[in-house]
């Protein structure tokens, strides 16, 4: 029977939900008790899933651990699997982002605070600096956003396993087309209005950046104000945010099977971070940002306060989509249905900062 998988990342530990015809069912306690999990990824590449967690110890500081049972155990390598040597003079603060490569069944990569891109080849049991990115010659300046200095978004391309997008608060998007050896700032057309210089080469405040499941080089980017299409894989940038109530937000995900379909979750504003007009809604494009529609049926009608972080808001691969959010006030809310309808999955959890789900065969 096929197998909906639901990982949810909060402040103190990690929830696993699974859905099998109609009903969700939860396990019974958070694993990594007590643990901020930043990331998690659901790699479903292989015969045998595995899921991998970026957690972060008060104790033990962050690390990067697997599952192969679907969240049942959980193994962590025997040493630091994302570890910054000893000559950048740089420490791990968290795993921002984990993302298995589209074009390559083994490699998965990293992103952390500082901002850094790291590579596996076995899975993500262990990762190697991306050395070139980590030096590029604008690193000098920049500057740490609100949250952190995060690489937070990392897109590969099913084509050309030497493409990758990435994206770094706040110093903007940055491109490689040679397997990481180079890489060049890439956001033309992206406003940064808290710079002197509102349409700098870099130090955009990027939230995060999504690809269209049918036009590869369509690209989806909410901005520290701003929502933003390339239609050239990033090279540049058209504002798509006429038909929304505010242009701010921190989350960006696509449909996994209809192109031109994108979701986003607009916040008041960067100095109230609270839902645009105090209400719950998912807005969602079906014609690449042309027009934007509220998505609200099952969601709270009442003021709401809930904030949805940069990774709190992805889809399934399911079809119809399976569409999820969870927020800073600790619910998780799910659609079955592309966005169309939604049932609250949970509430009362310790802060969501990162939501994932999968199609389990």
């Amino acid at each position: 029977m096929t197998e909906v998988l639901l990982t949810v990342g909060t402040r103190k530990g990690l929830f696993v939900g699974r859905r099998r015809g109609g009903a969700w069912e939860f396990d019974d306690s958070p694993y990594f008790n007590a643990q901020a999990v930043y990331s998690v990824a659901i790699d479903t590449r292989r015969d045998v899933p595995r899921l991998l967690v970026g957690g972060d110890s008060a104790h033990w500081g962050p690390s990067v651990f697997h599952s192969d049972d679907l969240g049942r155990t959980w193994t962590e390598p025997a040493k630091a699997a994302v570890k910054f040597p000893q000559d950048t003079d740089a420490s791990l603060e968290r795993v921002w982002q984990l993302h298995p490569a589209a074009a390559e069944p083994d490699v998965v990569y990293a992103g952390t605070e500082p901002a850094a891109l790291y590579r596996s080849t076995d899975r993500g049991e262990s990762f190697e600096l991306v050395r070139p990115l980590w030096e590029h010659p604008t690193r000098s300046r920049w500057v740490p956003g609100g949250g952190g200095e995060g690489l937070h978004t990392i897109l590969t391309d099913a084509r050309d396993p030497r493409a990758v997008t990435v994206a770094v608060s706040t110093a903007g998007v940055f491109r490689t087309k040679d397997g990481g050896e180079s890489w060049a700032p890439s956001n033309s057309g992206v406003s940064a209005v808290f710079l002197p210089d509102p349409n700098p080469e870099f130090g955009q405040c990027v939230h995060k950046v999504a690809q269209d499941a049918v036009t590869a080089d369509r690209l989806y980017l909410q901005n520290h104000w701003g929502v933003y299409r390339s239609d050239d894989a990033g090279a540049h940038w058209t504002d798509i945010g006429a038909g929304l109530p505010s242009t701010f937000g921190f989350a960006a995900a696509t449909h996994p099977h209809r192109g031109d379909t994108a979701y986003v979750f607009p916040i008041a504003a960067d100095s109230d971070r609270v839902p645009a007009d105090r209400r719950c809604r998912v807005f969602r494009t079906a014609d690449a940002g042309k027009s934007w529609e509220p998505l609200t049926a099952g969601l709270p009608r009442e003021d709401h306060y809930g904030t949805v972080l940069r990774d709190a808001l992805c889809t399934d691969g399911a079809d119809p989509a399976g569409v999820y959010f969870g927020n800073r006030n600790g619910e998780v809310f799910a659609s079955a249905d592309d966005g169309d309808t939604w049932q609250q999955l949970a509430s009362h959890l310790p802060d969501v900062l990162c939501v994932r789900a999968a199609v389990i065969a």
